[in-house]
Protein backbone atom coordinates (compact mmCIF):
# COMPACT_ATOMS: atom_id res chain seq x y z
CA UNK A 1 0.00 0.00 0.00
CA UNK A 2 1.50 3.25 -0.94
CA UNK A 3 2.36 5.75 2.08
CA UNK A 4 -0.21 8.56 1.46
CA UNK A 5 -2.83 5.59 1.90
CA UNK A 6 -1.13 4.25 4.85
CA UNK A 7 -1.34 7.74 6.39
CA UNK A 8 -4.84 8.39 5.37
CA UNK A 9 -5.91 5.22 7.61
CA UNK A 10 -3.68 6.42 10.28
CA UNK A 11 -5.71 9.66 9.99
CA UNK A 12 -8.98 8.00 9.69
CA UNK A 13 -8.28 5.90 12.65
CA UNK A 14 -8.08 9.22 14.83
CA UNK A 15 -10.56 11.23 13.13
CA UNK A 16 -13.79 8.14 13.84
CA UNK A 17 -12.20 7.66 17.08
CA UNK A 18 -15.77 7.36 18.78
CA UNK A 19 -17.25 4.06 20.37
CA UNK A 20 -17.59 1.39 17.03
CA UNK A 21 -17.23 4.12 15.04
CA UNK A 22 -13.89 2.46 12.98
CA UNK A 23 -12.85 -1.13 12.45
CA UNK A 24 -10.36 -2.52 9.97
CA UNK A 25 -12.07 -5.69 8.70
CA UNK A 26 -9.73 -6.96 6.46
CA UNK A 27 -5.93 -6.47 5.78
CA UNK A 28 -5.14 -9.30 2.98
CA UNK A 29 -5.77 -8.28 -0.81
CA UNK A 30 -6.04 -4.27 0.24
CA UNK A 31 -7.24 -2.71 3.12
CA UNK A 32 -11.27 -3.65 4.04
CA UNK A 33 -12.35 -1.29 6.91
CA UNK A 34 -15.70 0.01 8.17
CA UNK A 35 -16.57 3.35 9.35
CA UNK A 36 -19.42 4.15 11.21
CA UNK A 37 -21.48 7.57 10.75
CA UNK A 38 -24.79 9.57 10.60
CA UNK A 39 -26.65 11.82 7.85
CA UNK A 40 -29.53 14.17 7.70
CA UNK A 41 -32.37 12.36 6.47
CA UNK A 42 -35.86 13.56 4.43
CA UNK A 43 -37.05 13.95 7.90
CA UNK A 44 -34.58 16.35 8.98
CA UNK A 45 -33.23 13.09 11.75
CA UNK A 46 -30.08 11.85 11.56
CA UNK A 47 -30.04 8.58 9.82
CA UNK A 48 -26.90 6.26 10.73
CA UNK A 49 -24.78 4.92 8.08
CA UNK A 50 -22.34 1.99 7.60
CA UNK A 51 -19.90 2.60 5.21
CA UNK A 52 -17.53 0.02 4.23
CA UNK A 53 -14.73 0.74 1.88
CA UNK A 54 -12.04 -1.77 0.45
CA UNK A 55 -8.82 0.17 -0.40
CA UNK A 56 -6.59 -1.58 -3.32
CA UNK A 57 -3.19 -2.22 -3.32
CA UNK A 58 -2.61 0.66 -5.36
CA UNK A 59 -5.19 2.86 -3.93
CA UNK A 60 -5.52 5.95 -4.34
CA UNK A 61 -4.64 5.62 -8.05
CA UNK A 62 -7.86 3.45 -8.22
CA UNK A 63 -11.33 4.15 -6.90
CA UNK A 64 -11.85 2.36 -3.37
CA UNK A 65 -14.84 -0.06 -3.13
CA UNK A 66 -17.69 1.13 -1.39
CA UNK A 67 -20.71 -0.40 -0.04
CA UNK A 68 -23.15 1.38 1.87
CA UNK A 69 -26.14 -0.30 4.67
CA UNK A 70 -28.78 1.04 6.83
CA UNK A 71 -31.68 -0.39 8.83
CA UNK A 72 -33.45 2.92 7.70
CA UNK A 73 -32.45 2.59 3.76
CA UNK A 74 -34.19 0.62 1.62
CA UNK A 75 -31.78 -1.31 -0.94
CA UNK A 76 -32.53 0.64 -3.62
CA UNK A 77 -31.46 3.68 -1.65
CA UNK A 78 -28.95 2.72 -0.15
CA UNK A 79 -27.30 1.30 -3.87
CA UNK A 80 -28.17 4.75 -5.03
CA UNK A 81 -26.22 6.25 -2.15
CA UNK A 82 -23.34 3.87 -3.31
CA UNK A 83 -23.35 5.45 -7.09
CA UNK A 84 -23.06 8.64 -6.22
CA UNK A 85 -20.44 8.06 -3.66
CA UNK A 86 -17.99 6.43 -6.48
CA UNK A 87 -19.25 8.87 -9.11
CA UNK A 88 -17.55 11.81 -6.42
CA UNK A 89 -14.44 9.83 -5.71
CA UNK A 90 -13.92 9.74 -9.70
CA UNK A 91 -13.52 13.53 -8.94
CA UNK A 92 -11.09 12.99 -6.20
CA UNK A 93 -8.90 10.03 -8.20
CA UNK A 94 -4.86 9.97 -7.48
CA UNK A 95 -5.62 11.17 -3.65
CA UNK A 96 -6.71 10.18 -0.42
CA UNK A 97 -10.31 10.45 -0.88
CA UNK A 98 -12.05 8.63 2.22
CA UNK A 99 -12.64 11.18 4.85
CA UNK A 100 -14.09 13.66 1.63
CA UNK A 101 -16.47 10.95 0.93
CA UNK A 102 -17.56 10.86 4.17
CA UNK A 103 -18.18 14.40 4.69
CA UNK A 104 -19.92 14.47 1.28
CA UNK A 105 -21.97 11.86 2.42
CA UNK A 106 -23.05 13.64 5.35
CA UNK A 107 -23.70 16.67 3.46
CA UNK A 108 -25.58 15.34 0.62
CA UNK A 109 -28.02 12.37 1.76
CA UNK A 110 -30.78 14.62 2.08
CA UNK A 111 -30.52 15.52 -1.30
CA UNK A 112 -29.73 12.20 -2.71
CA UNK A 113 -33.42 10.69 -0.92
CA UNK A 114 -35.43 13.75 -2.03
CA UNK A 115 -34.14 13.30 -5.86
CA UNK A 116 -35.27 9.18 -5.44
CA UNK A 117 -38.45 10.78 -3.63
CA UNK A 118 -39.35 12.70 -6.37
CA UNK A 119 -38.38 10.95 -9.73
CA UNK A 120 -35.81 14.28 -10.86
CA UNK A 121 -32.97 13.39 -12.99
CA UNK A 122 -29.46 14.08 -11.50
CA UNK A 123 -29.37 16.98 -13.65
CA UNK A 124 -32.22 18.86 -11.55
CA UNK A 125 -30.77 17.84 -8.19
CA UNK A 126 -27.19 19.92 -6.92
CA UNK A 127 -24.80 18.42 -4.89
CA UNK A 128 -22.25 19.89 -2.39
CA UNK A 129 -18.79 19.07 -4.86
CA UNK A 130 -16.47 20.05 -2.31
CA UNK A 131 -15.67 20.63 1.18
CA UNK A 132 -15.35 24.35 1.13
CA UNK A 133 -18.13 25.59 -0.88
CA UNK A 134 -20.82 27.32 1.29
CA UNK A 135 -19.58 24.96 4.16
CA UNK A 136 -19.27 27.57 6.47
CA UNK A 137 -16.98 27.79 9.96
CA UNK A 138 -16.67 25.01 11.67
CA UNK A 139 -15.30 23.50 15.04
CA UNK A 140 -13.73 20.49 16.06
CA UNK A 141 -12.26 19.42 19.57
CA UNK A 142 -9.35 17.37 20.09
CA UNK A 143 -8.02 15.55 23.33
CA UNK A 144 -4.12 14.40 23.57
CA UNK A 145 -3.00 12.21 26.24
CA UNK A 146 0.30 14.04 26.47
CA UNK A 147 3.35 15.71 25.03
CA UNK A 148 6.72 15.11 26.32
CA UNK A 149 8.52 17.38 23.66
CA UNK A 150 6.00 20.10 24.74
CA UNK A 151 7.93 23.44 23.54
CA UNK A 152 8.26 22.09 19.94
CA UNK A 153 5.07 19.77 19.96
CA UNK A 154 3.16 23.71 20.90
CA UNK A 155 5.65 25.61 18.13
CA UNK A 156 4.22 23.13 15.97
CA UNK A 157 0.78 23.48 16.61
CA UNK A 158 0.64 26.96 16.35
CA UNK A 159 2.24 26.81 12.75
CA UNK A 160 -0.24 24.27 11.70
CA UNK A 161 -2.84 26.07 12.63
CA UNK A 162 -1.34 29.78 11.30
CA UNK A 163 -0.54 27.80 7.99
CA UNK A 164 -4.05 26.45 7.76
CA UNK A 165 -5.83 30.04 8.72
CA UNK A 166 -7.36 27.84 11.82
CA UNK A 167 -8.18 29.81 14.89
CA UNK A 168 -8.86 29.00 18.62
CA UNK A 169 -7.28 27.81 21.72
CA UNK A 170 -4.81 24.69 22.67
CA UNK A 171 -5.30 24.16 26.32
CA UNK A 172 -3.86 23.46 29.24
CA UNK A 173 -5.16 22.69 32.82
CA UNK A 174 -3.38 19.75 35.15
CA UNK A 175 -2.52 17.14 32.73
CA UNK A 176 -5.79 17.78 30.33
CA UNK A 177 -4.15 18.74 27.04
CA UNK A 178 -7.09 20.49 24.30
CA UNK A 179 -6.72 21.89 20.63
CA UNK A 180 -10.04 23.62 19.93
CA UNK A 181 -10.35 24.47 16.25
CA UNK A 182 -12.15 26.54 14.16
CA UNK A 183 -11.99 27.17 10.32
CA UNK A 184 -12.43 25.76 6.94
CA UNK A 185 -13.44 22.21 7.27
CA UNK A 186 -11.40 20.82 4.78
CA UNK A 187 -8.58 22.68 6.52
CA UNK A 188 -9.15 21.20 10.15
CA UNK A 189 -9.04 17.64 8.30
CA UNK A 190 -5.84 18.65 6.84
CA UNK A 191 -4.52 19.43 10.44
CA UNK A 192 -5.93 16.19 11.51
CA UNK A 193 -3.87 14.28 9.10
CA UNK A 194 -0.58 16.32 10.18
CA UNK A 195 -1.41 16.04 13.64
CA UNK A 196 -1.39 12.18 13.19
CA UNK A 197 0.80 11.89 10.79
CA UNK A 198 4.22 14.21 11.60
CA UNK A 199 6.55 13.01 14.12
CA UNK A 200 5.78 15.98 16.54
CA UNK A 201 6.48 14.20 19.91
CA UNK A 202 9.35 12.08 21.14
CA UNK A 203 8.72 8.76 22.60
CA UNK A 204 9.93 7.90 25.88
CA UNK A 205 13.63 6.96 24.99
CA UNK A 206 13.70 10.39 23.44
CA UNK A 207 12.95 9.27 19.75
CA UNK A 208 10.92 11.06 17.50
CA UNK A 209 7.64 9.84 16.87
CA UNK A 210 3.95 10.51 15.47
CA UNK A 211 1.16 11.47 17.65
CA UNK A 212 -1.23 8.17 18.33
CA UNK A 213 -2.56 9.67 21.55
CA UNK A 214 -5.29 11.62 19.79
CA UNK A 215 -8.84 11.77 19.94
CA UNK A 216 -12.06 14.12 18.36
CA UNK A 217 -13.89 14.87 21.02
CA UNK A 218 -16.78 16.89 19.26
CA UNK A 219 -17.03 18.28 15.51
CA UNK A 220 -20.04 20.23 14.32
CA UNK A 221 -20.57 23.72 11.87
CA UNK A 222 -20.00 26.58 14.24
CA UNK A 223 -23.38 27.70 15.28
CA UNK A 224 -24.84 31.48 15.45
CA UNK A 225 -24.50 31.24 19.82
CA UNK A 226 -20.66 29.75 19.17
CA UNK A 227 -18.03 33.20 19.30
CA UNK A 228 -15.54 33.56 16.52
CA UNK A 229 -11.83 32.89 17.65
CA UNK A 230 -9.86 36.00 16.29
CA UNK A 231 -6.57 34.45 16.69
CA UNK A 232 -4.71 30.32 17.58
CA UNK A 233 -3.77 31.23 21.52
CA UNK A 234 -1.98 29.20 23.64
CA UNK A 235 -3.32 29.41 27.52
CA UNK A 236 -2.78 27.52 30.69
CA UNK A 237 -5.75 26.92 33.25
CA UNK A 238 -4.87 26.85 36.91
CA UNK A 239 -8.35 24.87 37.87
CA UNK A 240 -11.04 23.40 35.86
CA UNK A 241 -13.39 26.61 37.00
CA UNK A 242 -11.04 28.62 34.83
CA UNK A 243 -11.35 26.39 31.72
CA UNK A 244 -15.01 26.17 32.07
CA UNK A 245 -15.69 29.76 31.90
CA UNK A 246 -13.13 29.84 28.53
CA UNK A 247 -15.84 27.51 27.37
CA UNK A 248 -18.35 29.35 28.57
CA UNK A 249 -17.32 32.23 27.25
CA UNK A 250 -17.12 30.78 24.02
CA UNK A 251 -21.07 29.79 23.87
CA UNK A 252 -19.65 26.47 24.49
CA UNK A 253 -21.06 25.40 27.50
CA UNK A 254 -22.48 21.97 26.56
CA UNK A 255 -19.56 20.77 25.07
CA UNK A 256 -17.97 21.08 27.84
CA UNK A 257 -20.27 19.31 30.11
CA UNK A 258 -20.70 16.65 27.80
CA UNK A 259 -17.49 15.91 26.55
CA UNK A 260 -14.84 17.75 29.06
CA UNK A 261 -15.50 17.57 32.63
CA UNK A 262 -15.56 13.28 31.76
CA UNK A 263 -12.31 13.78 31.39
CA UNK A 264 -11.12 14.97 34.56
CA UNK A 265 -10.12 12.31 37.05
Amino acid sequence: MAEPAREELSALAAIFCGPDQWEVLSRSDGTVFRILTKAEGLTGADVPLELVFHLPVNYPSCLPGISVHSKHLTRAQSMTVKEKLLKQAENLLSEPMIHELVLWIQQNLRHILNQLETGSGSEKCTFATGMTVDDGLWITLLHLDHMRAKTKYVKTVEKWASDLKLTGRLMFMGKIILILLQGDRSNIKEYLILQKTSKVDVDSSGKKCKEKMISVLFETKVQTEHKRFLAFEVKEYSSLDELQKEFETAGLKKLFSEFVLGLVK
